[in-house]
């Protein structure tokens, strides 16, 4: 059999190209095949995999025969397989031309990871089609698809204010310069990438010298395998704050900290997890840095002010498909600073007082004022040239004057 027997041997999924898949959804597609000649075909089956893979190498010995021990460990999702031409014993001819066979799969029931790139370890999602032709290479072709495990940050634990408080001791051998401390919180613990999450913060420098305050998001990636773990850490977005001087205290009344387009917590995965945190930090003379961490999760369902939330799988995903594209949609214009909504003691309260769950008595009191007040007070009907009541042709001008 002649190299050129086969034209063409394609893989093709339904829907955009960029389309993600979650957890029971049905991914169908179709094998397109375009044959020069006449061919005979033993069989050709379809394959749907989902893999999560954790692997890295450490050297044991150094030198010229080092020795690596090997760290590997895998997770199956899912496994299915479609037979689009049986192997029944006999050879299956098909005609010169063009050959479409259509297939489908249901992904499982149970919660699927979200796919990722690391760099010691995958979540990988793919399809795998086998063409068996007599007395000829097995020909392959592999197409992988994206899946997204939904996270909706409009739940309580997610919702939850998250607040801390750390201080250290400044020291120099047996000297101290004094005490450094930092109090901070934020609103909630669930946010979405694109999103900007004020911080609220209080340094009390009691030393005698000044320090630089400063806020990050990190990501972790966390590989396991055989009871070892790997991780690797990266800053995705920093905030700076102004110098405060010795015996000083500065307060940050929602500072701005833009999220960058970055994938989504993975907690549930055994052997690959994906963890963010925003680390308040302070630059101390003479000694380590000072750090509070707050836990953070990034979700893929956006916070749904005042319970208008809805669970159509393609609200969900058209969030998705934003920082997939590793973009951020810009809005108009910035929101309204927390200090010019409330004030300087609305702010104290909140950040003290618990948030109920659902009593919505105190909502007025709370950051999301600026958005009630778009609700409660409308804007005045547009102003128009055209007077809506005109006075009839025929009626006498009245004379202002008389």
């Amino acid at each position: 059999m002649t190299f050129n027997t086969i034209k063409s041997f394609k893989l093709e999924f339904d829907g955009p190209g960029d389309a993600v898949y979650a957890s029971s959804e049905i991914l169908s597609g179709k094998v397109v095949l375009e044959l020069n000649r006449d061919t005979k075909v033993d069989s050709m089956k379809v394959l749907g995999r989902g893999v999560a893979t954790a692997h890295w190498l450490e050297n044991r010995s150094g030198g010229m025969n080092a020795v690596y021990n090997d760290y590997t460990s895998k997770i199956s999702y899912f496994r299915k397989r479609q037979h689009l031409i049986r192997d029944n014993g006999e050879h299956t001819l098909l005609s010169a031309g063009r050959h479409e066979f259509p297939f489908s799969f249901q992904l499982p029931e149970e919660t699927l990871v979200t796919s990722f790139e690391g760099k010691h370890g995958s979540i990988r999602y793919w399809v795998k089609v086998k063409l068996h032709r007599p007395w000829a290479t097995v020909r392959k072709i592999k197409k992988e698809f994206t899946v997204i495990e939904p996270i909706d940050i409009n739940t309580p634990a997610l919702l939850a204010p998250q607040a801390g408080t750390k201080d250290k001791m400044a020291r120099v051998w047996y000297r101290n310069f004094g005490q450094v401390s930092i109090t901070a919180k934020i609103d909630r613990k669930g946010y979405t990438p694109g999103e900007v999450i004020p911080v609220f913060a209080e340094f009390d420098n009691a030393t005698s010298r000044s320090v630089v305050p400063k806020a990050y998001i990190t990501q972790t990636q966390t590989f396991i395998a055989r009871g070892t773990m790997k991780q690797k850490q990266a800053v995705v977005a920093t905030l700076s704050g102004d110098v405060v001087g010795a015996q000083r205290r500065e307060t940050w009344h929602g500072r701005a900290i833009k999220i960058p387009p970055v994938g989504p917590s993975i907690l549930q995965c055994r052997i690959i997890k994906v963890e963010y945190m925003l680390r308040v930090c302070v630059d101390v003379p003479g000694t380590s840095k000072l750090c509070l961490e707050l836990p953070l999760v990034m979700g893929t369902i956006p916070l749904h002010p005042f319970g208008s939330r809805t669970s159509s799988v393609s609200s969900q995903y058209s969030v998705n498909l934003e920082w997939l594209r590793m973009a951020i949609p810009e809005q108009p214009e910035p929101p309204p600073d927390y200090s010019s909504v409330v004030t300087d003691e609305e702010a104290e309260r909140n950040i003290t007082a618990p948030h109920p769950e659902e009593d919505l008595s105190g909502i007025m009191e709370h950051p999301l004022r600026a958005f009630v007040q778009e609700f409660r007070f409308r804007p005045p009907p547009v102003y128009c040239e055209i007077d809506p009541n005109p006075q009839p042709l025929n009626m006498r001008r009245r004379c202002m004057t008389c």
